[in-house]
């Protein structure tokens, strides 16, 4: 077994969600050998506003680093497939950002190629890790709410309010066919499966685009970022926002609403779960609390605290109850299963973190969503060994 020290990795991408990797990483006392941007000028720009890693001078000098054993996959979603090749041909574990890819055919192959090459995997699925969405998936693994009936929920963001506000995610051709569904409805479908344990067996989906045009920037934007100077108008075939209803295994039910023109909502998601004899509800604007409804009692509300909470559930949480932990103590947590299997040479029979499997199983969805809005009737979603017959 190695020691976390002695472990080198690297970050693909010097966004947003690039930067949170690298913290994530520092905290764990991983080595953070650099990072690789877009250009090496812009790379050099960025790692120095953020306090990053020098960056390497391309992808290819990255791999030829002997110090670095993970590569975080964190760039465009378009690049994802072909970075994530590179990086398993190399002989490097992966960590990489959701979507997985941009088709089920190219997940379903990064599958094999991540199976076949016995590294560790993992899809940065992180809102599974907080320490409240632990207890939950506790909770009703042991009983306590009895079959699960109904869950009900979604994902809000505002930061594609206004014709004015751009990002390259907007692009189908560089974020891929679905946008909020792809990314932030995936996270919610995934923590849904996750809480429950249950399999997505088929959905019904309408998507909305509320502007069609919108007026992009000249140079540069960030994520969450602004832009400024002269615009152009720019068609967007991507949606706004969706309403899913799924079919889970054995009869359960879930409602989902995803949006990222909610305005008020920075980054809320949030679900209520009802099953047969109690009830759990959680949000990410409040992560500190676990509400539990009853029908002949008074309702409860849990707050984070390692000892109130299941003895599994508790080795999640760092902090002490009433110091709160948030959204980076997700990738922290996350971070930490995973490099202890790369720590171990290698994935566990049964990974406590997602896998390609997950992010493969997650497009899945995605596709059926697409067609299901397209057609306008329930659609299968197939198992995961399989890909659908029809390309989106």
């Amino acid at each position: 077994m190695r020691e976390s020290g002695d472990i080198g990795a690297a970050v693909v991408g010097t966004g947003f969600i690039g930067a949170v990797h690298v913290d994530a990483l520092r905290r764990l006392g991983i080595e953070v050998t650099g990072v690789v941007g877009s250009s090496p000028a812009r790379a050099a720009e960025k790692a120095a506003a953020a306090g990053l890693p020098a960056p390497y001078e391309s992808f290819d000098a990255m791999l030829a680093d002997e110090r670095v054993d993970v590569v975080h996959v964190t760039s465009p979603n378009h690049l994802h497939a072909e970075h994530v090749r590179a990086v398993l041909a190399a002989g490097r574990h992966c960590v990489c950002e959701k979507p997985l890819a941009i088709s089920t055919e190219e997940t379903a192959e990064l599958v094999r190629l991540a199976e076949d090459s016995g590294l560790v995997h993992a899809t940065n699925f992180n809102i599974r890790f907080y320490p409240l969405v632990q207890e939950a998936r506790a909770r009703v693994a042991g009983g306590e709410v009895g079959a699960v009936r109904l869950v009900h929920g979604g994902y809000l963001q505002d930061w594609l309010l206004l014709e004015t506000d751009w990002n390259w995610r907007l692009e189908r051709a560089v974020g891929g066919p679905l946008r909020a569904v792809g990314d932030i409805g995936s996270h919610w479908i995934d923590l849904v499966g996750h809480v429950t344990g249950l399999r997505v067996e088929a959905v019904l989906a309408d998507l909305a685009t509320f502007i069609p045009v919108r007026r992009r920037p000249a140079g540069p934007v960030e994520t969450f970022g602004g832009g400024s100077g002269p615009t152009v108008e720019q068609p967007v075939d991507t949606e706004d926002a969706a309403a899913v209803m799924l079919r889970l295994e054995g009869g359960a039910r879930a409602i989902a609403t995803i949006s990222q023109v909610s305005a008020g909502r920075r980054n809320r998601a949030h679900f209520e779960l009802d099953g047969a004899r109690s009830a759990l509800a959680w949000d990410s604007e409040r992560p500190e609390e676990l509400w539990i409804g009853h029908r002949g009692r008074p309702n409860e509300l849990l707050l984070r605290d390692a000892t109130l909470m299941h003895e599994r559930v508790a080795t999640t949480t760092h902090l002490p109850a009433g110091h709160a932990e948030g959204f980076a103590d997700t990738f922290r947590e996350l971070y930490r299963v995973v490099y202890r299997a790369v720590a171990a040479g290698g994935p566990p029979a049964d990974p406590d973190y997602p896998t390609f499997h997950d992010g493969h199983r997650s497009m899945l969805i995605g596709e059926a969503i697409a067609r299901s809005a397209r057609e306008g009737r329930w659609t299968p979603v197939p198992t995961a060994d399989r890909v659908p017959e029809e390309a989106m």
